[in-house]
């Protein structure tokens, strides 16, 4: 039966090409997907741990054991910098950068209330003993300076623990006018301080107004609502009678600010010093030193290094970060406490705080130090070679 089958092609033609099994349907891998499992994971994990987190210092607050939690401020947790096997503790706080009321970082806190915050917190702590006080800052805002500066003050009054300050490369102007309450004062000899002084700066462009033909059209309740405005003529023979006696009258009352505020300086610093050495004349050793009769001679807004400024009487010793540590131990009567810091916990909710931030058109290069820009009409306690 075989040989009746009909041949499986045409005599004489080529047999049809062979084609190739048909594909089976793509397979999806069985880890595509766990990607966004593991992710999702993780956040919940993440998010689980920032509400125990925040939870533990509620229940530590209710239940009256909580010395690192507030009703209202930021909570801060204690971190330990250096561990020496003791029961007794040094608090370190930083003031470093611009002195300034602006919110900082992610939670939204000033540099103002966070000092105030670890203070509060060293104040409530038996086993804290002393708090140094790290200062790098060129200085910044006047009400700022003048806020931490009570702060400082208050702290030792009220808990009768010293606070010595510990001058890094730079404690200008607004960074000295912090440490003026301080105890006891620890600068390097090369230590950039000084600049005892009061600025307040703007920009005049009436001129560049004039060469394009732009004049301003003002109308005011009163003839000095419109003092520091930047559109003012200042040059003398383009202006009317009335226009330079206003601005004199302007550059007096504005020069009497600037002058009762620099009073204000002089006499932070002059009270400070004098407190700091009579509390120190229990200790005939080293009583501190006193400022020079001359001192007022350079509080003219000049910087001053560390070894000048110990010899006007503005810093009591000259040494490092360890020889500060040690001044703190003496006066904390202690032989070798911890060192530590208070910051912010872990808190997922200060990450969505920053997704919800956006400066559209905007790109910063981060070198390390930014200059401050000066607001028109406020007062500064700033060094002068941090002004643009």
């Amino acid at each position: 039966m075989d040989h009746d089958l009909p041949p499986p092609y045409p005599p004489g033609s080529a047999p049809p090409p062979l084609l190739p099994p048909p594909a089976s349907p793509a397979r999806r891998p069985a880890h595509s997907g766990r990607g966004w499992k593991v992710a999702a994971i993780i956040f919940g994990a993440l998010l689980l741990f920032s509400g125990l987190w925040n939870l533990k210092h509620l229940l530590a607050e209710f239940l009256g054991g909580g010395s690192m939690a507030r009703a209202s401020g930021p909570h801060l947790e204690e971190l330990v910098v250096e561990e020496n096997d003791s029961d007794d503790k040094i608090a370190v706080i930083p003031v470093e950068g611009i002195i300034a009321s602006e919110a900082i970082g992610a939670g939204g806190y000033s540099m103002v209330r966070l000092i105030q915050d670890q203070l509060k917190v060293a104040e409530r702590d038996a086993q804290v003993k002393a708090v140094l006080l790290k200062v790098d800052s060129p200085g910044g805002e006047v009400l700022a300076s003048d806020d931490i500066y009570h702060a400082i003050a208050q702290f030792q009054k009220k808990s009768g623990k010293p606070v010595i300050a510990a001058m890094g490369s730079l404690a200008a102007s607004g960074g000295y006018y912090v440490s003026a309450p301080c105890r006891w004062i620890v600068a390097n000899e090369l230590t950039i301080t000084g600049s005892i002084g009061v600025i307040m700066h703007g920009y005049n462009y009436r001129g560049l107004m004039d060469k394009v033909g732009l004049r301003p059209q003002v109308y005011k309740s009163g003839k000095f609502k419109d003092m520091l405005s930047g559109d003012k003529q200042l040059d003398p023979e383009k202006q009317t009678a009335l226009e330079k006696e206003e601005i004199e009258a302007e550059t007096r009352m504005v020069q009497s600010l600037i002058d009762q505020t620099f009073d204000k300086f002089k006499s932070i610093v002059a009270e400070g010093r004098q407190q700091a050495n009579d509390k120190n004349k229990s200790s005939p050793d080293e009583p501190g030193v006193k400022l020079s009769r001359q001192w007022t001679d350079y509080a003219d807004g000049r910087v001053l290094s560390g070894k000048e400024a110990h010899r006007l009487g503005f810093v009591d010793e000259l040494g490092n970060w360890e020889a500060a540590v040690e001044r703190a131990n003496k006066f904390a009567k202690t032989k070798k406490a911890n060192l530590v810091s208070y910051q912010h916990p872990f808190d997922l909710s200060n990450l969505f705080r920053l997704f919800g931030k956006s400066e559209a058109g905007r790109v910063k290069i981060d070198l390390g130090l930014e200059a401050p820009r000066l607001k028109a009409g406020q007062l500064y306690f700033l060094s002068p070679t941090f002004i643009r």
